[in-house]
């Protein structure tokens, strides 16, 4: 047993003996007051009935309060349970329009490289064709002045 758990068992054995001890010593003081047996008896009846009353209130206030602090846990937990979802929802929401955003920007910049490719392949091919008929232009140059 640890320290932690003899200091409860200690502490609940402490008020326990309290109690026992409190009406042992209530119990003796009636017993030898100084009354005739018929009052020791009234008085110890209404004494117990008003313990037994008050065991009574005590027993419906603790229903009580368990009652409304059912309620009340089932009440948080419901919300709670509705919080998550909502929040389930609206992150699910976001992730959806986050990753269509992205595959947007993806497939904008595919387009874009792939627009970019084939200008830059019209100009080669522009290039070409203008450097083969540059060199025409210098074959029939060349062959002219031989002539």
């Amino acid at each position: 047993m640890n320290m932690a758990q003899q200091n409860n068992s200690n502490g609940r054995d402490f008020v326990l003996g309290s109690l026992i001890g409190g009406l042992v010593g209530a119990v003796v003081a009636l017993l030898f007051a100084p009354k005739s047996g018929r009052e020791l008896r009234e008085n110890i009846n209404e004494q117990s009935s008003g313990w037994r009353e008050r065991a009574g209130e005590w027993k419906d206030v603790a229903y009580e309060k368990s009652g409304e602090w059912k309620d009340r846990a089932v009440e948080t937990s419901s919300q709670l349970s509705k919080n998550v979802s909502e929040k389930s929802t609206e992150w699910s929401g976001k992730m959806k329009d986050s990753t269509k955003n992205l595959q947007d920007k993806v497939k904008n910049i595919r387009t874009n490289e792939d627009d970019e490719a084939e200008k830059a392949a019209q100009e080669v091919a522009e290039a070409i064709e203008e450097a083969a008929q540059e060199l025409e232009r210098q074959q029939d140059s060349t062959t002219s002045s031989n002539l």
